[in-house]
């Protein structure tokens, strides 16, 4: 049933395979059930809602492309649009957890329309790299001052903004070395690197009394962040800037990703296509649909999945046992909602840094590519908005052009983003 379902002996591969490479993926990336709950706390929604929404949204998505698509990939919440929900969003703009849900559904729905036309390739094809780059860097800086905001290491300063927090506390000292325990771990290849780390945080800070333990396993809780979207503040200026920039980024994180996740998976085509790429990306986009009813922000495919593929991975099959293995893990709620800030702050820097190795598409030679790259990596995490960057940056390449009289550089898509730029920046204004 497998073989005829999932074409094993085609794809070059066979059940073991495929599970030994679901587990590997999914070691890799289940980090997210500690950490997208507390994210998504900060903004209102209580951490059991949180972690069920998390999971479901996150076996419901891998299954679609999985069993749809047939590629033995994840998708989760993204990591960066899950803090744009609840800083930007939420704390930023003061919208409600439920409005917010419902940007993170509308956006959804039109990235379905737009990925469905041809749009979608124009666009693309009309972003400059180093843009692209500076963007999918930009949140990585952005997750990594939440990242050590939460660990204690940037504390607020009335003098100087930001200041270096108390790096003798015991909560600072725990979550530098988790940070060095999950890049150790990382660095030599151990599968689960990040939750290991997480884990060891915890329990240290468990033992000494920092944080208290809750248990391990119990029911699953209720889904109390389901179905809960308000459709109320939908015509708002506000709303529909926040739209645009889901949709924007949503945008890139997942064509970039599966673009440099068929590379690993053997999908690209001696042509340069991508085989079912527009399922991908239709099963992708259908995820964040059920992400946001099920009470979660946007989702995205996980370039983590590149660990699985590297154990073998070739179909839906690995993704099939991704979801199963995040479904177990509706019983370990009393675990995870145990785990303190302080353990997951390493996490979340250490994400951050493979956010940055896009940077190497970047022409630092090229001024106009060096300015717009540098506005978004200052703007984006200083004014706590991903909006900001992506406007900021965008202007300045556009401006450095005209004024270099290289206007031919600068396609009609670029100039359609400008514009919207603009128009946020002159809302945001007033």
């Amino acid at each position: 049933m497998l073989e005829k379902l999932f074409n094993l002996r085609a794809s070059g591969t066979n059940v073991k395979t495929e599970i030994i490479a679901g587990f590997s993926t999914f070691l890799t990336m289940s980090f997210i059930i500690a950490v997208n709950p507390g994210i998504l706390s900060d903004a209102g929604i209580d951490f059991a809602a949180g972690f069920v929404a998390t999971i479901i949204a996150t076996v419901i998505g891998t299954l679609i492309i999985g069993l749809y698509a047939g590629w033995p990939v994840a998708v989760a919440p993204g990591m960066g649009l899950n803090a744009f929900f609840t800083y930007g969003v939420v704390l930023g703009y003061g919208f409600t957890w439920q409005q917010g849900l419902t940007a993170v559904f509308v956006s959804s729905v039109l990235f379905l329309i737009f990925s469905m036309t041809k749009l979608r390739a124009w666009l693309l094809q009309s972003i400059p790299n180093a843009l692209q780059a500076g963007i999918t860097a930009g949140i990585g800086l952005f997750l990594a001052v939440i990242g050590l905001t939460g660990a204690g290491i940037i504390v607020s300063n009335p003098d100087t903004i930001v200041g270096l927090g108390a790096l003798t506390s015991p909560e600072v000292l725990l979550a530098l070395i988790g940070l060095l325990v999950i890049a150790g771990l990382e660095y030599r290849g151990i599968k689960g690197g990040i939750l290991l780390g997480i884990l060891a945080v915890s329990a240290i800070g468990w033992i000494a009394g920092l944080a208290s333990f809750g248990g391990i396993a119990s029911a699953p809780p209720v889904a109390s962040a389901a179905f809960s979207l308000d459709f109320s503040a939908v015509f708002s200026p506000a709303f529909i800037t926040i739209v645009f920039i889901m949709l924007f980024v949503d945008f890139f994180d997942t064509t970039g990703t599966l673009s440099a996740i068929s590379e690993i998976a053997g999908k690209r085509r001696e042509d340069g296509s991508i085989e079912n790429i527009n399922k991908a990306v239709v099963a992708d986009t259908s995820a964040s649909i059920v992400g946001a009813l099920a009470g979660t922000s946007n989702m995205t495919t996980y370039l983590e999945s590149a660990s699985g593929i590297k154990a073998g991975g070739r179909t839906g099959l690995t993704a099939v046992v991704i979801a199963l293995l995040f479904l177990s893990c509706l019983f370990l709620e009393p675990l995870f909602a145990s785990i303190p800030a302080f353990a997951t702050a390493p996490a979340l820097i250490f994400v951050a840094a493979n956010f940055m190795t896009s940077l190497r598409r970047v022409e630092w030679d090229d001024l106009s590519q060096a300015v717009s790259v540098m506005v978004i990596l200052l703007v984006m995490p200083l004014t706590f908005s991903i909006a900001a960057g992506i406007a900021f940056g965008f202007i300045t390449y556009v401006v450095m052009k005209v004024i270099a009289g290289k206007t031919q550089d600068v396609s009609l898509g670029l100039w359609t983003i400008v514009a919207f730029a603009i128009i946020w920046m002159y809302l945001s204004a007033s």
